[in-house]
């Protein structure tokens, strides 16, 4: 399958920046992380979170466009693939599930002035695991302002992204359920993983893997 934009993504300790890593290292494609330890506003919302919900989703919006977009102007000029371990619909995602529903009116505007400007992924790979897997990756990383993080809103986040695979046929969709393999550690499972991504041409909308 030719990639020339791939997109990895799935929710919180799901392992995408990981996998994102690990194909460029392999294929040597160009990475376009999120950096969003960055975010003076992160570590206040796991704090405050109707206080601090809008002001951090908004610099999202912000800094996830304009790395998108100046990234994406330079495809062309390189004969490189690039791989991302975020697309610009998450910051739609997460604001459904932040933001009051007067912010998120306002914040819906701003979104779609700026979201058909830029260019849809080739493919799109969401890794999903169960939210108790989730929950041992987020604590075994260790990041002090994600210790608040419980299961219900790692349930919301997920609803929210199948929500929006199910309304997406503009490009493949490839949702792989990684609760039975780790990729990190055993190579098996992560050559199993490549083939699937890369082998195989897929149709536009949501397609489902599981590999066991």
């Amino acid at each position: 399958m030719k990639i020339n934009y791939l997109v990895i993504e799935g929710n919180i300790g799901s392992g995408k920046t990981t996998l994102t890593n690990l194909i460029a290292r392999d294929y040597g494609a160009r990475t376009l992380l999120e950096g969003f330890d960055d975010n003076p506003f992160l570590p206040k919302f796991y704090k405050e979170p109707e206080k601090y919900a809008f002001p951090l989703e908004m610099s999202f919006l912000a800094d996830r466009y304009n790395q998108l977009s100046k990234n994406i102007r330079e495809l062309e000029l390189f004969s490189s693939f690039l791989v991302s371990d975020y697309y610009f619909m998450k910051s739609l995602i997460f604001a459904q599930n932040t933001l009051s529903a007067e912010e998120y009116h306002l914040y819906n505007r701003f979104f779609k002035i700026v979201y058909d400007k830029l260019p849809k992924p080739d493919l799109y790979v969401y890794l999903h695991a169960d939210v108790e897997k989730l929950l041992r990756n987020i604590r075994k990383r260790g990041r002090n302002y994600e210790k608040g993080i419980d299961s219900e809103y790692l349930e919301k986040i997920s609803k929210g992204y199948f929500s929006f695979f199910r309304q997406q046929q503009d490009f493949p969709v490839l949702v792989i359920d990684t609760n039975n393999i780790d990729f990190v550690t055993n190579t098996t499972h992560y050559r199993s993983l490549i083939g699937i991504i890369f082998d195989k041409a897929w149709p536009p909308g949501m397609s489902r893997v599981l590999i066991d």
